[in-house]
């Protein structure tokens, strides 16, 4: 996320705060695409992370950044800790580990989308060239201990790195060494929030497998397809995974609210500065458990929807929904993973028949799928099919959506060609962590040089 929120308006009931997911409702005329991607930075040189501070350090990246784009800088205790476009134009944020993210802009299109990154790829390399940085787009920090890590200067990441050991045994992996392509989409209606949450949480283990890209740990792989995805089975189960409430067919925005309102939360900004509140959620925020700790201690607008950030299920629900199940991975995958998304969620029939294929899935199934991903990749078993035959399906029912939406570019072209790196990866059968782990053992020597050359942007 590239800046938190101040929005003073109060809210004294959970009314207020259901109201707050009700206002994303618009049109499907109106729906847009937003896609956020990350990924690591290294020195070309030797391959090590890049820092923030120093000439040649993060800081100064984004401060070249700044002066290229001409984006508004974010300041947290007087550091750039990031970029935000004028209104319509997205953000650039740094993740705790230094991995570099653009938040796209909301558009129509997935070629704007692909265009955008391009744009953005190509900006970053003119000024990380001249530093001697490069790029990887994959899951996971394919070389790098948590000690040799950099830290960034971020309030809010200072406040997760002290929690996270106390709540799980993986949070600071998380943190530091995993990167991800997102999507955020719309919704129409409370109805149709519903369909599209659940029928896209279900299958977020299908996009796990589809976009496995993370095999590597400290320089040599790891026996996952996904590190990125195991590393989420014990990052903070309070906050994170499956939420088994969005299963039942009743699923609204208050029971979301009502879920999000016993979570603790991270932080409470006041004047600019963050105060750990981890020991408090949000519902005893609101019974005044502030009083005396923070300047103005009833709750705001504001505060409601950063600790909604902080919240990472599968499938997060803000005022729009954002798809969390893929591992970063190189540009064509940044196309990919919004068009799978758009095609399954944004035509009415697709979203019928994905609905219809995970109508009677339970949780208990989804999840036992969503554990074994990680690891077995396509050959995870699901009643009498598999990971594989699943994805191949819903990558058709994919295609079939971009074709129907029609939305066509300067040549011609729907957006169904930006499916062809899933169509190429199931019709190999084997996870893209599968067929690096292949390369780099048949190909290249076991060399990590290797696989950088072969993932940087």
């Amino acid at each position: 996320m590239a800046r938190d929120t101040t929005d003073l308006t109060p809210v004294t009931s959970v009314e207020d705060l259901t109201a707050h997911l009700a206002t994303g409702e618009k049109p499907a005329s109106q729906f847009r695409i937003g896609t956020e991607h990350e990924k690591f930075g290294f020195y070309t040189e030797d391959l090590s992370p890049v820092p923030y501070e120093g000439e040649r350090g993060i800081g100064k990246l984004l401060e070249r950044m700044q002066a290229l784009s001409g984006w508004e800088a974010i300041i947290d205790d007087g550091r750039i800790i990031g970029l935000f476009g004028s209104e319509g134009q997205g953000a650039i944020s740094l993740e705790p580990g230094g991995q570099f993210e653009l938040s796209g802009a909301p558009l129509e299109t997935i070629h704007e989308t692909c265009r955008e990154s391009n744009a953005h790829l190509a900006q970053v390399r003119s000024v990380a060239k001249e530093l001697g940085i490069g790029f990887l787009g994959i899951g996971s920090s394919p070389t790098w201990t948590i000690d040799e890590t950099p830290v960034m200067p971020k309030s809010r990441y200072e406040i997760m790195r002290r929690y996270m050991p106390k709540v799980g045994t993986r949070g600071l992996d998380m943190m530091f060494r995993t990167a991800t392509i997102q999507v955020n989409l719309d919704f129409s209606s409370e109805t149709d929030m519903r369909r599209k949450m659940q029928t896209s949480m279900k299958l977020q283990p299908i996009a796990t497998a589809l976009f496995a890209n993370s095999p590597f740990t400290e320089g040599k792989p790891n026996g996952l397809c996904s590190w990125r995805s195991d590393v989420w089975s014990d990052v903070d189960n309070q906050r994170s995974g499956l939420l088994p409430f969005v299963f039942e067919e009743s699923f609204s925005y208050r029971d979301y609210a009502e879920w999000a309102l016993d979570v603790p939360m991270y932080f409470v900004t006041r004047n600019g500065r963050y105060t750990d509140v981890t020991d408090v959620t949000f519902r005893q925020f609101m019974d005044g458990a502030l009083k005396g700790r923070i300047p103005d201690p009833e709750p705001q607008l504001g505060d409601w929807t950063n600790h909604l950030s902080t919240l990472f299920p599968d499938v997060r629900l803000k005022t729009f929904l954002e798809m969390r199940g893929a591992d970063g991975g190189p540009w064509r995958r940044i196309c990919a993973l919004p068009a799978y998304w758009v095609g399954l969620l944004y035509d009415e029939a697709t979203l019928d028949a994905a609905e219809a294929l995970t109508k009677d899935w339970t949780f208990e199934e989804v999840s036992a799928m969503r554990e074994a991903v990680p690891r077995d990749g396509f050959r995870t078993p699901f009643r009498d099919s598999s990971v594989l035959e699943l994805a191949r399906e819903t990558v058709r029912l994919s295609r079939q959506g971009l074709v129907a939406r029609n939305r066509r570019n300067e040549e011609g072209n729907d957006e169904s060609h930006f499916l062809a790196p899933l169509e190429e990866v199931v019709a190999r059968g084997t996870t893209s962590g599968e067929e690096l782990v292949r390369l780099f053992e048949e190909q290249w020597d076991g060399s990590m040089e290797r696989v950088f050359k072969h993932l940087t942007y």
